[in-house]
């Protein structure tokens, strides 16, 4: 349920902002605003509300406002063509009919929770068709504005998603600072999962270097050799240094197994209402795992497990790495083992019966117990480089991503609103909501970017072709191309969100 709210009050707050861009940049050039919606708005809205002589007027559950046009005449197919209503005709309107105020925009919340809308005059959209237009070019419509301007409007939400990302992860590094494990503190080496042990990594390798560039955090390593693809991996074994060449497949490779993994967890979770899914580990710090934590009235406790007991023995499988002790761990369900652990010194065996999940009810501790991290703190002018130059990288890195989206196995991994819900944390914490909306809102911007009709990129691609070739194209052309692009859109929504069905279900 937290994580759900927390979906809903992102994504509403990046469709404000993205929408109020297009909004600020059509009143700067002068462009009516008819309508700006949080959410759809089918036959009726939850809530209208209007500026009419200078007060404010309300309308809550109430059908929605026709539009100030009446019919000019019907065109070659029959279908009526509009004109705007002349003054006379606004003003022999009711005073508390609101189309008599068309200069004045009507704002919203619809009742249909997918998105929202800023209808723009003059504009073909989601929200009306060329039919839908008056039959001339007003002043006042987004067709009649030079390109450059018609440019700047769509360009608007873009930006504004943005510069929204890169305020909010300023305002973070300003209040919180930013916490860092620099991958040269991790003196004990990494340990790594089967798919890179068959690239050539050995356990407890430190990675010095990748494609000639030494990466500074976990993080980097993961977008250099499956995100980026790069190849060259330089590492420090023992006192040795030695080369490795990567897979020209492994980000796909990997993609595969973590699919493969992801899926045997779902069925056991569906097998059993109490488990608790794992993540795939492809890498992580190699650290022992010593106990930190023990639960009253678990297997642990009732083996003589304590707090500083460090185990280094699953039923006879040497696990010197925390990751490989719950690996070896989920290897006996209801099953009795043995587990070796080291107590001031002394190695000791206790026998224990493992639960259905694979857990004796310990916690480790993490490595913040065993490297150093980094803090670094900002001012507030420190802060506003520091955050413009983390959401370009946020943006560089889901551009590069975007690569494994056509493949097989990049494709089975797209999810819809439940994939992305399940990014945010199960406990409210202020810093991962606000971290996890302004990472939506660099992904919202480069979305809106891809040059697809009906987004704001399809726009941006026949503006740029109107800009060089000077030959605008007819509304009737950029109808069409909506109605494919929406299509297109409708068919990625339903099967991303299909996969996050399919994945509930096998």
């Amino acid at each position: 349920m937290i994580q759900a709210i927390q979906l809903i009050l992102a994504l509403s707050f990046l469709v404000l902002i993205h929408e109020l861009g297009h909004f600020t940049f059509a009143r700067i050039f002068h462009v009516r605003v008819e309508k700006f919606y949080m959410f759809f708005n089918p036959q009726f809205s939850l809530l209208r509300a209007k500026k009419i002589n200078g007060k404010w007027r309300f309308r809550f559950f109430a059908k929605n406002v026709e539009p100030a046009a009446v019919e000019a005449h019907k065109d070659e197919k029959g279908n009526p063509v509009l004109r705007p209503m002349t003054d006379e005709e606004l003003s022999a309107l009711p005073e508390d009919d609101w189309r008599r105020y068309p200069d004045n925009t009507e704002w919203g919340i619809g009742w249909l929770p997918f998105g929202g809308y800023c209808a723009i005059a003059g504009m073909v959209d989601e929200t009306k068709s060329t039919s839908d237009l008056p039959s001339e070019p007003q002043d006042w419509e987004f067709r009649s504005k030079p390109a450059w301007q018609r440019l700047l409007i769509i360009l608007g939400g873009i930006l504004v998603n943005f510069i929204g990302a890169i305020a909010i992860f300023t305002i973070l590094l300003w209040h919180y600072g930013s916490d860092s494990l620099p991958l040269r503190n991790v003196n004990t080496g990494l340990y790594y999962s089967e798919v890179l042990q068959n690239e050539g990594f050995q356990q407890q390798d430190r990675i010095l270097s990748i494609d000639g560039q030494e990466p500074e955090e976990l993080s980097d390593v993961v977008q250099a050799i499956i995100i980026e693809g790069k190849r060259d991996v330089m590492v420090l074994r023992g006192s040795d240094t030695v080369q490795l060449t990567m897979s020209e497949d492994l980000g796909t490779r990997y993609l595969a197994i973590q699919n493969a993994f992801d899926k045997a967890e779902r069925e056991k979770a569906r097998a059993d209402k109490n488990y608790t899914k794992r993540r795939y580990v492809l890498l992580t710090e190699w650290i022992p795992f010593v106990v930190d934590t023990v639960l009253p009235g678990n297997a642990a406790e009732l083996a003589g497990i304590v707090k500083g007991d460090s185990i280094v023995a699953v039923d006879g499988v040497p696990t010197p790495c925390a990751v490989q002790v719950t690996q070896e761990l989920q290897k006996h369900p209801c099953d009795s083992i043995t587990m070796d652990y080291y107590r001031d010194g002394a190695l000791q065996t206790a026998h224990l019966f493992i639960g259905d999940q694979g857990k004796i009810g310990v916690g480790p501790k993490n490595q913040l117990n065993y490297f150093e991290l980094e803090h670094t703190d900002y001012n507030f002018w420190q802060s506003i480089p520091a955050g413009i130059s983390y959401g370009w990288n946020i943006l560089a890195m889901y551009v590069k991503q975007f690569r494994l989206v056509f493949t097989k196995e990049g494709a089975q991994s797209l999810g819809g609103f439940g994939a992305i819900g399940s990014m945010f944390p199960a406990a409210w914490s202020w810093y991962a909501f606000w971290h996890m909306t302004a990472f939506l809102s660099v992904i919202l911007a480069f979305m809106n970017f891809l040059p697809i009709p009906a987004l704001d990129g399809g726009y941006i691609l026949f503006l740029l072709v109107e800009i060089i070739t000077r030959r605008k194209p007819s509304d009737r052309f950029l109808e069409i191309a909506n109605e494919v692009g929406f299509w297109l859109l409708l068919a990625l929504l339903i099967f991303a969100n299909g996969n996050d069905i399919f994945k509930l279900f096998f």
